[in-house]
């Protein structure tokens, strides 16, 4: 089975057991990486439905790309600028497309999800009791708040005074005229 998977802003074509380099993921190499945008998925000739389909994959390494080489130029000014970039990426191997592996690690996340509803539901007496001072609190916070809001208000109103402007500066002084030697 394959799949076409968007990560990255670019889109890829992968397999079960496939080598692929994307853009930088956080993690590091052995940590498993879920891709969740599965743009199309098939098997052979025939397109399967794409709907909750996840594409597992495992973190081979972090790398960097070739060196790109950026040179610049402007003939007649004496102009010349060299930069290169090595762009981060990382290289994942594909270990699963859609299989019931995923689907296996899903159920028991949910198994774990209802004792945490089951504890919430026997919290709830408790958290009802603790709900009345609660309510007490956030209202003296939203009357301070309104008290707050008129103080910035008055001093807005109060004017601050003129600076003052500096002094007209005095020409300054003439010197005498050189006397002409005949």
């Amino acid at each position: 089975m394959f799949a076409i998977v968007r990560t990255g802003g670019k889109q890829y074509r992968v397999a079960a057991g496939d080598i692929i380099a994307v853009e930088k993921l956080v993690g590091e190499a052995g940590d498993k990486v879920t891709f969740d945008d599965v743009l199309l998925a098939g098997d052979g000739d025939k397109i399967a439905d794409t709907k909750g389909l996840k594409v597992t994959g495992e973190i081979v390494a972090q790398e960097k790309g070739e060196k790109v080489i950026i040179f610049k130029k402007r003939r007649r000014h004496n102009y010349r600028r060299k930069n290169g970039h090595r762009q981060q990426h990382t290289v994942v191997s594909i270990t699963a497309v859609g299989s019931s592996k995923a689907a296996k690690k899903a159920a028991p996340k949910k198994e774990a999800a209802k004792p945490a509803e089951e504890s919430k539901a026997a919290a709830k007496p408790a958290a009802e009791k603790k709900d009345a001072p609660a309510k007490k609190a956030p209202a003296k916070k939203a009357a301070a708040k309104t008290e707050d809001k008129p103080a910035p208000a008055k001093k807005a109103a109060a004017k601050k005074p003129a600076a003052k402007k500096p002094a007209a500066k005095k020409p300054a002084a003439k010197k005498p005229a050189a006397k002409k030697e005949d």
